[in-house]
């Protein structure tokens, strides 16, 4: 998000479900979580769970990739806990008869945000890190912590802390720090909270991002696909803090008629088509 500066063209799409908010702004990441065991893993060393998890990553990106989806944004900013600023926009993600992507925006009203504007890098979290993706190629970009095992609504999970290995000073290449959970058994990723890094405070550009919390909801009995983000956060500008409060959903998904291929540790596994 930008302070006050020329907002750039955003082509993201969202449909809201924005509950009344609280008081303080407020990204709840132990919603739906059980006691955290910070015991290890007996029968699994955490080494290998990550490579595991890692390479189901791998197959989970290219497979979202070969699905049709809605996908809706909404963007709040608030003055207490009244609203005086709103960014929507719904995009049906597509593709054409020769297989390529095409975004088809069905709904967009006037944008009516005035103390913050929406920036390339807001494009790019919503369509490609708020969904975040950790496969075995990002390891090396990462270091990665296991922090315990934990119930996620009817879920058992591994727990693990990210922070990047490197970050350039106001700019370079974003990554995600914060925390992911991983289902104990299909070894994927289900929930991830945390933030997009790094934030921007240069004289004449500041760019930040809120911290958010994604869920994932298993799509043809296979793939964990992200279906919602929320974002409820202060992002402090020089001039002065903005509330702000973003929904993202991902919704609709529909298979691509393709072929997918496990990849893992640089080889092949399989090669038949999905399974209906």
């Amino acid at each position: 998000m930008r302070y006050p500066k020329l907002t750039l063209a955003v082509c993201t799409p969202v449909l809201a479900l924005l509950l009344p908010g609280a008081l303080v702004a407020q990204t709840n990441c132990d919603a739906g979580n059980g006691p955290l065991n910070t015991a290890q893993p007996q029968s699994i060393q955490a080494q290998d769970i990550i490579q595991k998890f890692a390479g189901q990553e791998g197959v989970f990106r290219d497979a979202r990739n070969h699905y049709t989806y809605t996908q809706e944004v909404v963007v709040q900013t608030l003055d207490g806990d009244t609203v005086d600023g709103e960014f929507r926009e719904t995009t049906d993600i597509l593709y054409d008869d020769k297989g390529q992507r095409v975004e088809k925006v069905t709904y967009a009203p006037q944008n009516s945000l005035t103390r913050i504007g929406i920036t390339k890098e807001d494009y790019d979290d919503f369509r490609n890190r708020l969904p975040f993706v950790l496969t075995t190629q990002d390891l090396g970009q990462y270091n990665i912590l296991y922090a315990g095992q934990q119930r996620v609504d009817e879920l058992d999970t591994y727990v693990f802390d990210i922070a990047p290995k490197k970050v350039e000073k106001d700019g370079g290449p974003r990554f995600f720090q914060g925390r992911i959970w991983v289902d104990n058994r299909d070894f994927q990723i289900v929930k991830t909270c945390g933030k997009n890094v790094p934030d921007i405070h240069k004289k004449d550009n500041e760019n930040l991002s809120p911290r958010f919390v994604t869920y994932r909801e298993q799509v043809d009995g296979k793939y964990w696909f992200p279906t919602y983000t929320r974002a409820d956060d202060f992002l402090h500008f020089k001039s002065g803090d903005v509330r702000v409060r973003e929904i993202v959903k991902y919704s609709n998904y529909k298979r691509f008629g393709v072929k997918t291929r496990m990849i893992y540790k640089g080889e092949a596994k399989g090669g038949g088509s999905e399974p209906k």
